[in-house]
């Protein structure tokens, strides 16, 4: 079967539309964080210990307000991905197309996140900022810090939350979109268009 050079470049930018607008999508809701175990936010290392301290006091149900808090601020920012993804797709030459059906079962992934990582990351860190404020993670996490250093034997911690979440949190959009490339290309089933199960044959 032969395709044209539009074809292709068609089909996978209609394989990482389909990925964003089911996976990313999900992401947005809530508990799309924090239930699950794939992109979930867990503390940072320099916290395990303000985690551990907190509930060896009594405190966990605080602890785990915590970590509740940072996964919803990232759920609630995550939709500014969609539209930054959906220029990034459009922009998709011949070439980039063709390399990404040649290449490993992440490539199309990869391709976006080279393409978009850095716009991403500079969209989501102020919108973290207020979601962290819009979701009450600003005063859990305040409530938090000051409890845990005003302990007997802790050394006074202030981590930059915004910074980790916004990390972690762009982690987790490329991690599913990810998820939804490796099933296009290893399941006929997945490919719900002619054009996806054309050009996604020509890898088979």
């Amino acid at each position: 079967m032969v395709l044209s050079k539009t074809d292709i470049a068609s089909g996978l930018r209609q394989a990482l539309d389909f990925g964003i607008n089911k996976q990313v999508s999900k992401l947005t809701a809530k508990d799309g964080f924090f239930k699950n175990e794939l992109v979930k936010i867990l503390l940072p290392d320099e916290l395990k210990k303000v985690d551990k301290t907190l509930r060896k006091f009594g405190l966990g149900d605080l602890a785990d307000k915590g970590i509740e808090y940072l996964n919803r601020a990232a759920e609630d920012a995550v939709g500014v991905a969609i539209p930054i993804f959906t220029d990034a797709i459009t922009g998709m030459t011949f070439t980039d197309a063709k390399n990404i059906l040649a290449g490993s079962e992440d490539a199309a992934t990869s391709y976006l996140q080279k393409a978009t990582s850095k716009q991403l990351y500079d969209k989501f860190n102020p919108i973290i900022k207020q979601s962290f404020q819009k979701v009450g993670a600003d005063k859990i996490w305040e409530t938090i810090m000051t409890k845990y250093n005003a302990l007997p034997m802790t050394k006074d911690i202030n981590p930059n939350l915004t910074d980790y979440v916004t990390t972690e949190a762009l982690s987790g959009v490329y991690k599913m979109v990810a998820v939804e490339e490796k099933e296009i290309r290893a399941k006929v089933s997945e490919r719900s268009t002619d054009l996806l199960k054309k050009v996604f044959a020509i890898q088979d």
